[in-house]
């Protein structure tokens, strides 16, 4: 991990965080180029019709509009996932974090989980990490995004030349591969779920039926299944009547609790069934009680983190925990700060103090929140008819066990990321 990246606010000024700030305010000449991308969609799919019957009926999925950063944010973002995963193996982070898992989770098989999503604010001082999710949606529909992007001249489309789709799909494989022998299994990965709560509802369905067709492109034989029609019957978990390898897990029933989900989660504890990402998976990364950990500089200090680690999340904004002690507190500085439940997902009932009224505080002080300092998010300026207009941006950086996967970007009005918004959806990201 390099020093620059380590060292502070004063790395991320340079002259390629002026041109991307430029881009972002005025730069048009890229646009989503949306033949191309339904082209594209219909053909991986197999299903001609798959842009008019799952895409536009999403029409804030995508945004026309791409967003710029400096190489030095893609690395800064590099080095808070690989710290976070080397902080998470230590155990004086495993005991802190088991206090509050559920019993699902303590048990580790081994998968690290497929599809992190680090999700960042961009400010003066660069990238700050506001949370971590484990079964992050998007990437396959991120990838093809990316290739579909029309530029104004090939000067342009030289100059942000971006990693082809295959080597995301190789990626992709060698991922999953690798999930499945790290729970001991030696025999070859035959036949993969994809397991959801009436997965065809879901906003990103039509991702689910690509990574189908990629999973059956290389011989892996794969099925999309609810989750409340999953059998476990002697040792061996069947979806639509047939065993299971692996399941690619997309619930948000993180802990396997739902009555739906019992097969699942027998399945799971017996090691009857490889399940990526997983509860352990959730607990060690996701859980927003974890931020408490990461964001305090002392007690990192005490467990004898090393200072380039420190360094690294000294970027995630101080969180603490709400509790009754802390209250007063709290609801005094709470234009300053952010409220998230524990094991919230998706931006659902999160608050900024700003705009909380004391019927909301007290929901709050009867569940399971945390409190983040405000890192507010930077802008895009997109085109929306005959107008410009802002749009607030976070970025999701897809990893593998640390590793970067893809970069994609969110745009959107309010207080989170919606796919809401007019002009607004998943973005490319271009690195100057």
């Amino acid at each position: 991990m390099s020093n620059t990246v380590a060292s502070g606010p004063a790395s991320y000024a340079s002259e390629d965080r002026a041109i991307a700030d430029q881009m972002n305010r005025g730069c048009f000449c890229v646009e989503l180029n949306r033949p191309s991308l339904s082209a594209a969609l219909s053909r991986e799919s197999g299903d001609p019709t798959f842009w008019e019957t799952l895409i536009e009926a999403r029409p804030h999925l995508f945004s026309n509009t791409p967003v710029f950063l400096p190489a030095l944010a893609k690395e800064a973002m590099r080095a808070m996932a690989n710290a976070i995963e080397t902080v998470a193996q230590t155990e004086a982070y495993r005991a802190a974090v088991a206090a509050w898992a559920p019993s699902v989770a303590l048990d580790d098989f081994g998968p690290r989980g497929v599809f992190m999503g680090y999700d960042f604010h961009f400010g003066d001082e660069g990238p700050r990490l506001i949370e971590v999710n484990t079964n992050a949606g998007g990437a396959f529909l991120n990838a093809f995004l990316a290739q579909a992007q029309g530029f104004c001249c090939a000067e342009v489309e030289q100059a942000l030349a971006i990693s082809p789709l295959q080597t995301f799909e190789a990626a992709v494989l060698a991922m999953f591969d690798e999930e499945w022998r790290r729970q001991g299994r030696t025999s070859p990965l035959t036949r993969i779920a994809i397991v959801d709560d009436s997965p065809r509802e879901q906003y990103l369905y039509p991702e689910f039926l690509l990574a189908r067709r990629l999973f059956e492109r290389h011989g892996i034989d794969a099925v999309i299944a609810d989750a409340a029609t999953l059998r476990y019957e002697g040792g061996l978990l069947a979806a639509t009547g047939k065993p299971v390898d692996l399941v690619y897990n997309r619930l948000v029933d993180f802990a396997f609790e739902q009555p739906d989900h019992a097969a699942l989660r027998s399945a799971y504890l017996d090691g009857a069934v490889v399940v990526t990402p997983n509860p352990h998976n959730h607990s060690v990364f996701a859980d927003k009680r974890n931020l408490t950990l990461l964001s305090d500089p002392e007690l990192l200090r005490s467990w004898g983190i090393p200072d380039d680690l420190r360094g690294v999340l000294a970027r995630i904004p101080r969180t603490v925990r709400v509790t009754a002690k802390s209250a007063q507190a709290l609801w005094e500085d709470r234009k300053n700060l952010f409220f998230k439940p524990a094991s919230g997902y998706g931006g659902k009932a999160v608050y900024r103090g700003a705009k909380l009224t004391k019927k909301t505080w007290g929901d709050i002080l009867r569940a399971d929140y945390v409190a983040q300092d405000l890192a507010p998010p930077s802008e895009r300026t997109i085109r929306l008819g005959t107008e410009t207009v802002q749009r607030k941006l976070d970025v999701r950086l897809y990893t593998y066990s640390g590793e970067a996967l893809l970069a994609a970007a969110r745009l959107y009005q309010g207080q989170t990321t919606n796919f809401r918004t007019p002009g607004g959806g998943f973005a490319p990201v271009f690195f100057l």
